[in-house]
């Protein structure tokens, strides 16, 4: 099933980001569940939450991928939202 990971960054925790940058993405790489990622902007233009399609066999599944990625590990989040997603067109 494909699933959307939605988070929204503490504020102020741009380096929080920064810092465990490397980690998120080798782990992303790691795992090989992640079809397409990429951070949510704020006006100025700064990293400020992330979404990220994922193929997995369940919502439990996405949940512990969540809880181990580097950036929750971090403390970075300030919400997480995971909902089964439907790809339609793309």
């Amino acid at each position: 099933m494909r699933v959307a990971l939605i988070t929204r960054d503490k504020p102020g925790a741009l380096q929080v980001r920064l810092d465990n940058r490397v980690a998120h993405l080798a782990y992303i790489e790691k795992t090989g569940v992640v079809e397409m990622a990429g951070p949510f902007l704020d006006a100025d233009g700064t990293m400020c939450g992330s979404m990220i399609i994922m193929n997995v066999d369940g919502l439990a599944d996405a949940q512990t991928w969540a809880e181990n990625d580097p950036y929750a590990k971090a403390g970075l989040f300030e919400k997480v939202r995971i909902e089964e997603w439907k790809k339609v067109i793309g």
